[in-house]
């Protein structure tokens, strides 16, 4: 009879880490893992799989590691837009120098877990089931499953989940097939018109650049009128030709422009949300996802209300949808004198900031030149650091303005 001897350390700097022992025989004296001595390395959370006191438990000719390249996100990731999850690749990597690399099983168990259970919970056990598959678990996978039985929660999910993971060892091709589409997301890029492709010929792009204008032109079309759009067509035909001019064979400088300019001017007002959400047709979705019925709730926090000192966002039924029809029919209502929703702070910031960023560009392309092109190409970047909403929007607009005068662009700051 297997004995099994299961440890979790759980002090600060041990968190994430569980030993288990299986043995046939009266166990050694102590239930912990020592250093090199790791048979099996199931790597549940890259990051904490490739911590050194972790990596130390496993010896390469010997430990074979079952890894799932899910990114978890730290709480400093999901605090700081900057925190970046590290390259997949140095983190695999580093699993394989001290571990079997070539025996070693590599799968997105999350993924997997979304594609077939609508949700995370079931990585787990996805895991498990990859691991005994890989042959690094010396149980018998009846007994495992016998185990979820035993424990009572979610017998089904479990053993479902188990047999998954041994699916995707075993049949990496069935695997590979999963995929668990976002409701609503566009599955192609936007048609590019006669209209828009008229717009974007005058602009004499090179094919880098072109791809990037076939996408975003249509949107901006979409998003407010040809008019709006031809204006981003030919401010960044002007960068373009700029660039030619001083950097021969550079596009870096007008396909950043045309990627951050369209960021500042296609920013998600009531107008554009409205758009987004009628032409998802998420609702359609959740009916053929849910035929039996599904409850809809939207949560909006109305301008109007926040000005009032509403703080929390309002729960409404589906007797919303005919407005966000509405709101796309007059959305050429936006930034005029007659916008509702046009006076609230960060919308006039957000108007601002395109004609700001224009103007930081023009102040760029006078000096442009070999010495100074990487600094034009940084300030033409910035615009990456405004994200989220309301108060955390504008605390990104200054941020993005301290960078500029950073630079030597501000509205302070002398030309370097």
């Amino acid at each position: 009879m297997p004995v099994y001897r299961l440890r979790e350390e759980k002090s600060e700097e041990r968190a994430g880490r569980a030993h288990l022992k299986i043995s046939d025989g009266p166990p050694d004296f102590s239930n912990k893992v020592a250093s090199g001595s790791a048979d099996c390395f199931l790597a549940l959370d890259l990051l904490v799989a490739t911590a050194p006191a972790n990596l130390d438990r496993a010896r390469p000719e010997r430990t074979v590691a079952v890894i799932s390249t899910s990114e978890v996100a730290t709480g400093a990731m999901v605090a700081s837009p900057d925190v970046r999850f590290p390259d997949r690749g140095g983190l695999l990597a580093t699993l394989n120098r001290v571990t079997r690399k070539d025996d070693n099983v590599v799968l997105d168990a999350v993924a997997v877990a979304e594609a077939l259970f609508d949700n995370h919970m079931m990585a787990n056990p996805i895991m498990l089931g990859a691991a005994y598959q890989a042959g690094a678990i010396p149980v018998s996978a009846a007994a495992i499953e016998q185990a979820f039985a035993l424990n009572g929660v979610a017998v089904e999910a479990n053993t479902q989940a188990f047999r998954a993971g041994r699916r995707a060892v075993a049949d990496p091709a069935w695997a590979a097939t999963l995929r668990r589409p976002r409701l609503g997301a566009a599955e192609s890029a936007p048609v590019v018109s006669d209209e828009a492709r008229r717009l974007i010929d005058t602009c004499h792009a090179s094919a880098g650049l072109r791809a990037l204008l076939e996408r975003r032109v249509p949107e901006l079309i979409a998003y407010q009128d040809a008019g709006y759009a031809r204006r981003y067509v030919e401010f960044v035909g002007r960068v373009a030709a700029a660039e030619r001019a001083a950097m021969p064979g550079e596009t870096r400088l007008a396909e950043t422009v045309a990627r951050y300019l369209f960021k500042l001017m296609a920013y998600k007002d009531e107008y554009e949300v409205a758009r987004l959400h009628v032409g998802a047709r998420l609702a359609e979705a959740l009916g053929r996802e849910y035929p039996d019925g599904v409850a809809l709730r939207y949560h909006l926090k109305p301008p109007l209300l926040h000005a009032l000192g509403l703080r929390r966002k309002l729960a409404v039924g589906r007797w919303i949808e005919p407005l966000f029809g509405v709101l796309v029919r007059l959305r050429g209502l936006r930034g005029t004198a007659f916008d509702p929703f046009g006076y609230a702070r960060v919308r006039r910031i957000e108007r601002a900031l395109i004609a700001e960023y224009r103007g930081l560009v023009d102040r760029a392309l006078v000096a442009l030149a070999p010495d100074a092109y990487e600094r034009a190409v940084a300030l033409a970047s910035l615009p990456d650091v405004i994200r989220g909403y309301e108060d955390v929007k504008l605390r990104a607009v200054a941020r993005f303005r301290e960078e500029a005068s950073a630079l030597g662009f501000g509205p302070d700051a002398r030309q370097r």
